[in-house]
């Protein structure tokens, strides 16, 4: 199994993207380095715009560029781009309806030792508020690649959200591994549904083969495609007794509250939400976060385990 940084991945499909095709820009806020954007950089020059510390300003430049016919990616950190940048993102991109994509890098707790100021946990509660806009999280570097094919022929705004380090391969290259609006089934299995996103989904495969030794069978999904939302999906995952989203968010306005706002309305079903709490978090790097609240394999299947217990002793 191999282990790719989505980053790394994203810049060099573009790279080779943008070599064939003169409208592809890659536009960012001195954070070329963070982005891996170097190569792409001194190697087409005159597609790449460079703002300086300036989120708002490479905001609206890419909306002026998608107006002109270009096809923008603007690329950062995600913080910086779904904050600061949020009235642009909103006015310039959604509304406007102009066809950038926004490339969030270091989502998440990826910048887990620099504190609450660089952590990006809130980015999908507020862009899912947002109308007008997909969005996003890849769980692994083969699906990155797609989605990032898929972004350069899409004429519709999108963010995607991404992490820093090298993550495990999900997929193996061999099946398709993102559509727009679909959730992959990666696991079967009917004692509990587990629905994960972005680089929670190995983790959730991880926490699944640790039940089965139990003797809990757990599904799995991918939950890639936060908008459009596979609702089909969410209701499939719902013919297990428990629903568990696992996510590397905060714990309202995510994966889990998407999730929870289908099945009330549609399929009352009992559901956990797993991800970050409502806190100031605990700072450390991204695995020393991870197992401080339980947001690893082990972690996920223990706390599972606990919610499957205390429901068989209530009962």
């Amino acid at each position: 199994m191999g282990k790719q940084a989505l980053r790394m991945v994203f810049t060099e499909t573009l790279l080779e993207l943008a070599k064939g095709d003169p409208s592809i820009f890659a536009v960012t806020s001195d954070s070329r380095g963070s982005v891996t954007l170097n190569t792409f950089a001194s190697e087409l020059p005159r597609q790449f715009v460079e703002c300086g510390i300036a989120e708002q300003d490479a905001v609206g430049i890419a909306a002026g560029l998608a107006n002109g016919g270009l096809r923008p990616f603007v690329c950062g950190p995600a913080c910086f781009y779904t904050l600061r940048s949020a009235e642009q993102v909103k006015v310039d991109v959604a509304y406007s309806h102009s066809n950038v994509k926004i490339i969030g890098v270091s989502g998440g707790v990826s910048y887990g030792a620099l504190g609450m100021s660089h952590h990006s946990t809130y980015d999908i509660a507020l862009l899912r508020a947002i109308p007008g806009l997909e969005i996003y999280l890849p769980s692994d570097g083969w699906q990155m690649r797609e989605l990032t094919r898929y972004l350069a022929g899409s004429d519709t705004p999108a963010y995607v959200r991404v992490g820093r380090a090298a993550v495990p391969d999900v997929y193996d290259g061999t099946e398709p591994a993102f559509t727009p609006g679909k959730a992959n089934r990666l696991r079967q299995g009917g004692g509990v549904s587990i629905l994960a996103c972005g680089e929670m989904v190995y983790p959730a495969l991880q926490a699944a083969e640790a039940l089965e030794k139990v003797g809990v069978w757990a599904g799995v999904w991918d939950m890639v495609s936060l908008r459009p939302l596979d609702m089909q999906a969410i209701l499939d995952a719902a013919d297990a007794p428990l629903v568990v989203t696992v996510e590397e968010h905060s714990v309202n306005g995510g994966l889990g509250a998407a999730v929870a706002e289908v099945l009330s309305q549609q399929k009352p079903t009992r559901i956990k939400i797993l991800g970050l709490p409502d806190e100031d978090l605990y700072n450390g790097s991204s695995p020393e976060v991870f197992a401080h609240y339980g947001l690893t394999g082990g972690g996920i299947a223990e706390q599972i385990l606990g919610i499957l217990q205390s429901h068989k002793q209530k009962g």
